[in-house]
């Protein structure tokens, strides 16, 4: 297993979901009181979901799109969102 790569991913995804809409719903559902270990489980079990979706469609996406592409592409989509919520329109 490649550990530089387990812990890059790991970083750039854990500082990604600090503060993010995803966090904010997950602590808003902690507030019920009822089950926070439900609340845990349910919000991990849809990430892990939803980076099984994106290593899948990314690793199949590299097989009909060159690599130097995909990450201009997602540069670009960085840099877009990043300056609409620069001007108030994110």
């Amino acid at each position: 297993m490649d550990l530089k790569l387990l812990f890059s991913t790991f970083g750039l995804v854990f500082l990604a979901e600090l503060g993010d809409k995803t966090q904010l719903a997950t602590m808003s559902l902690a507030t019920s009181g009822t089950s926070k270990l439900a609340v845990f489980l349910g919000s991990a079990l849809a990430l892990v979901a939803t980076s099984a979706i994106a290593v899948l469609v990314g690793g199949e996406l590299t097989r009909f799109v060159p690599e130097i592409w995909i990450h201009r592409i997602a540069g670009v989509g960085f840099l877009v969102m990043g300056v609409l919520f620069l001007v108030g329109k994110g």
